[in-house]
């Protein structure tokens, strides 16, 4: 009997490990849209709810310019997935303007993760790339703290 009730106890804890941690999910799609880096020229924006329950410090994503665990809540599909295409010499502005602390998750078109909370100021989010890939980029707008609130995803191109 003994050895019974240990395996039922490691069969229990190996269950355990097997739980699934949700966690953004770079192969779904999120709202569509197209644009060219002359198109961003002149700032474009979209309204989303930001926030989702998906704790990101629990998912294994390494952002390129952000270290240790990732703050922050979001949902499991992107927000956005955007074609952007024609960007030549552009550099890309990503930003986040919520009536909460947003963040922003980012997976760009060459499979980079980038991440930022408070760059934009006042709990506002932005991320800046010197040299976007032409393709698709996931978006994710987040909250700092688990809420959900208005928000709006600005992209610019310079």
């Amino acid at each position: 009997m003994r050895g019974l009730e240990f395996f039922v106890a490691a069969a229990m804890s190996v269950a355990a490990v097997t739980v699934a941690v949700a966690c953004p999910d770079k192969t779904a799609w999120g709202e569509t849209y197209e644009a060219t880096g002359a198109d961003l020229y002149s700032a474009k924006g979209a309204d989303v709810v930001a926030g989702g329950s998906n704790r990101l410090a629990n998912c294994p994503i390494r952002a390129k310019n952000y270290s240790g665990r990732l703050p922050g809540y979001v949902a499991t599909r992107p927000d956005f997935s955007i074609r952007i295409t024609r960007l030549g010499s552009y550099s890309l502005a990503i930003r986040t303007d919520g009536d909460c602390d947003t963040t922003l998750l980012v997976n760009t078109a060459s499979e980079n993760w980038y991440f930022d909370d408070d760059d934009n100021g006042a709990g506002q989010a932005e991320i800046f790339l010197t040299r976007p890939s032409e393709g698709i980029y996931d978006f994710w707008i987040g909250t700092y703290d688990n809420q959900t609130c208005n928000a709006r995803l600005t992209l610019e191109t310079y």
